[in-house]
C-alpha cells in the first residue's frame, strides 16, 4: 500500500510570488488569439472609416443650422387628400402582405431541406442554406429592378421582390425552429409507418407553428419598413409617392408621407402583436411600441377577469383565465367544444383570409403575366450577363464597395458605443432604478420605430449627399436594435458571480465590470457581427437615396440600363456578405 500524505501548498524556502508564478496557467489557444486580433483589426478599421467619413460632434452641431433651414422650408406639414392616401396605403399594405405570404410559402420547403433533422442528406442542407444566404444577400431593390423589366410597373414586381428576398430570413428561422423540436412525436409517427409528409404535418408542424407565425408577422413589419426604398425604383405605394415629393422639393408633402409611413409601421406592429396573442395565445415578447401596447392590454384584461397575472411571453393559454389543463376522453377529444378561445381563433382566421383576398383585389394582379413572362426571361437574363464594372472601371467599383463597408463599420461602431450605454441602463440587473430602466427602454423603442430610409432621406436633405447621412441613419437605427439585444444579453447572465461580488461589498460599477459585462460579452460580439451584416446590406440600400457607397452606382447602372454592371455590383455585395458571415461564424465557434 502506498501512503497518501498531504503536500504543503507552499514549500519551505519559496516565496508566495514564486508559487503564483509556478501555478498552472490556462493555455490560450491560437484560434482565440487569432479571433482577438481579428476583432481588434475590425475595430481599428471602423475607427479609420469613421475618421474618413468625418462624423464628429462639431460637424453634427454645424449641421444644426441646416436642419433649422430645412424645417423652415418644410413649413406646415401637408398630407395628401383622403382618397389618394387611402388608395396608396391599401396598395402598400396589400403588396407587403402578399409578398410576405409568398415568402412564407416558399420558405417551407427550403427550411425542410435546410434543417439537419428533416433534410434527406448533407448535400440538400448545403444547397438549401446557400439559397437562404443568396436570397438574403441580393437586395430587394435589385430584385425589384429585374421584375420591373419582366413585368409592367405595378404591385407584382414589388410582391415578387419582397417575397424572394424575405425567403432568406424566414427560411433560416424556420429551419432553426425545426431543428429545436422534440423528436418524440415524429419518431412515433415514423415507427407506425408514417411517410415523410405525415411526419412533417403531424409531428413537426404543430410544434413549430407558433414560432413560424411569429416569424412571418415579424418579417411583415420589416417588409413594410423596407417598402419605402422600393418606391425609389418604381414600385407603387407610399414609398414612391414620398420619393416623388422629395425629388420635386415638396418637403412639406414628403414629410407628411413620412409621418404616415411611420404611423403605419407602428399600427402594423400593434396588429401583428395582437394577432399573435389572440390566435396563438402567446403574449408578445418584443420591445416595440406595438408589443408593449398589446402586453399592457393583456395585463388589464387579466386583472378585470380576476387572473393573477397576464399570460407570460412564450406561454400558451387554454382558456379565458389561465393555462388550466383539462382531461378529455378520446370521444371528447374528437369532438372539440366550441369554446370562447376556439371561436375567437376561428373568427380571426377568417378575418386573415378576408384580408388576403382584399389584398389581392386591391393589388389587381395581372395573373396572365405570370404565364407569359417566361418568354421574356432569356432576353432579360442575357442583359445581366456577363458582369462588368461598366464605364466606371473596376477601381471605382471596388472603392465604392470599400466605402459601403466603411459606412457599415462606422455605423456599427457608433451604434455599439451608444448601445452599450443605453442597453446597459435598460438591463434589469444593471440599471440603478426602475425609472432609469424604463426611460432607457422607452428610448430604444422610440429609436426602433423610425425607419432608417426615412431618417436617411431627411439627413441627406440636412447634411447633403454623402456617407455622413447614411452613417448617422444606420447608427441611429442600430442603437435601437443592438441596444435591445445588449439589454437582453446582460439580463440573461448567471446571477452567481454578481451576488458573490455584491457579498464582498463591491459597488454597482465594479459588479458590472467584473461579472455582468464579461459574461454578456460573447453574446454582444455575436450581436455586433449580426449588425455589421445587416448594415452592409442597408448601406447599399441607403446609397440609392444618396447615402453614399455602392448603392449610388447601383441605381445609376439600373437607370442607365447597364445591367451587366448591376450584376457585378450584386456579386460584390454577395462576396462581402458571405465573408462577414463566415468571420462571424468562425469567431462564435472559437469563442465557445
Amino acid at each position: 500500500m502506498t501512503a497518501v500524505t498531504d503536500r504543503p501548498l507552499v514549500r519551505p524556502g519559496r516565496s508566495r510570488a514564486e508559487v503564483v508564478a509556478a501555478a498552472p496557467r490556462r493555455r490560450v489557444r491560437p484560434e482565440r488569439v487569432a479571433a482577438g486580433l481579428t476583432l481588434v483589426t475590425l475595430g481599428v478599421l471602423a475607427c479609420v472609416a469613421l475618421a474618413r467619413i468625418d462624423v464628429s460632434v462639431p460637424n453634427i452641431i454645424a449641421s444644426w443650422r441646416n436642419a433649422q433651414n430645412f424645417f423652415q422650408r418644410v413649413g406646415v406639414v401637408r398630407f395628401p387628400d383622403a382618397a389618394t392616401l387611402l388608395q396608396q396605403t391599401a396598395l402598400t399594405l396589400g403588396l407587403v402582405l402578399l409578398g410576405t405570404l409568398l415568402a412564407a410559402v416558399l420558405s417551407v420547403p427550403v427550411a425542410y431541406l435546410a434543417a439537419s433533422n428533416t433534410s434527406p442528406g448533407r448535400a440538400w442542407v448545403a444547397a438549401a442554406r446557400f439559397v437562404s444566404v443568396l436570397t438574403r444577400a441580393v437586395p430587394d431593390v435589385v430584385l425589384a429592378m429585374v421584375f420591373v423589366l419582366l413585368f409592367t410597373i405595378g404591385p407584382l414586381p414589388g410582391i415578387l421582390a419582397i417575397g424572394i428576398h424575405s425567403v432568406g430570413m424566414i427560411s433560416k428561422l424556420f429551419a432553426d425552429a425545426v431543428e429545436q423540436i422534440d423528436e418524440g412525436p415524429r419518431t412515433a409517427i415514423r415507427a407506425t409507418g408514417g411517410s415523410r409528409l405525415q411526419q412533417f404535418t403531424a409531428g413537426v408542424l404543430p410544434q413549430v407553428l407558433p414560432s413560424w407565425v411569429a416569424t412571418v408577422l415579424h418579417r411583415n413589419d420589416i417588409n413594410l419598413r423596407g417598402s419605402v426604398i422600393l418606391g425609389y425604383v418604381g414600385i407603387v405605394g407610399l414609398g414612391r409617392e414620398m420619393s416623388f415629393a422629395f425629388k420635386s422639393l415638396d418637403y412639406s408633402l414628403g414629410i407628411g408621407y413620412a409621418i404616415v409611413i411611420f404611423a403605419l409601421c407602428v399600427l402594423m406592429e400593434v396588429v401583428s402583436s395582437a394577432v399573435r396573442a389572440v390566435m396563438l395565445g402567446v403574449a408578445p415578447s418584443g420591445r416595440g411600441l406595438g408589443t408593449i401596447a398589446v402586453r399592457a392590454g393583456m395585463r388589464r384584461r387579466a386583472r378585470r377577469r380576476g387572473a393573477p397575472t397576464a399570460p407570460q411571453a412564450g406561454s400558451r393559454t387554454t382558456g379565458r383565465t389561465g393555462p388550466a389543463v383539462r382531461s378529455h376522453t378520446p370521444e371528447q377529444a374528437l369532438r372539440r367544444p366550441w369554446t370562447t378561445a376556439r371561436v375567437r381563433t376561428t373568427v380571426w382566421s377568417w378575418v386573415a383570409v378576408l384580408v388576403v383576398v382584399g389584398s389581392v383585389v386591391v393589388c389587381d394582379i395581372a395573373w396572365g403575366d405570370l404565364a407569359t413572362v417566361w418568354a421574356k426571361v432569356p432576353p432579360v437574363a442575357v442583359q445581366f450577363w456577363p458582369p462588368s464594372a461598366g464605364s466606371y472601371g473596376s477601381q471605382v467599383m471596388v472603392a465604392a464597395m470599400v466605402d459601403t463597408v466603411g459606412i457599415a463599420l462606422a455605423a456599427t461602431l457608433l451604434a455599439l458605443v451608444g448601445s452599450m450605454v443605453v442597453g446597459s441602463l435598460a438591463a434589469r440587473n444593471v440599471a440603478p432604478t426602475r425609472s432609469v430602466r424604463g426611460a432607457a427602454r422607452l428610448l430604444l423603442v422610440a429609436v426602433r420605430g423610425v425607419p432608417e430610409t426615412i431618417l436617411a432621406v431627411v439627413l441627406i436633405v440636412v447634411t447633403g449627399l454623402g456617407a455622413q447621412a447614411g452613417t448617422l441613419a444606420l447608427a441611429f437605427g442600430g442603437i435601437g436594435l443592438l441596444g435591445k439585444l445588449v439589454a437582453d444579453s446582460l439580463e440573461e447572465v448567471q446571477a452567481g458571480p454578481e451576488r458573490a461580488l455584491t457579498a464582498t461589498g463591491a459597488t454597482r460599477s465594479q459588479r458590472y465590470a467584473a461579472a455582468t459585462l464579461p459574461q454578456g460579452m460573447p453574446a454582444v460580439v455575436g450581436h455586433t457581427f449580426y449588425l455589421v451584416d445587416t448594415n452592409i446590406r442597408a448601406a447599399t440600400v441607403l446609397g440609392i437615396v444618396g447615402g453614399g457607397g455602392i448603392g449610388y452606382y447601383l441605381l445609376n447602372a439600373a437607370q442607365g440600363s447597364d445591367y451587366g454592371t448591376v450584376t457585378g455590383i450584386v456579386l460584390m455585395i454577395l462576396v462581402t456578405v458571405l465573408a462577414v458571415e463566415g468571420i462571424a461564424v468562425w469567431i462564435r465557434r472559437v469563442s465557445r
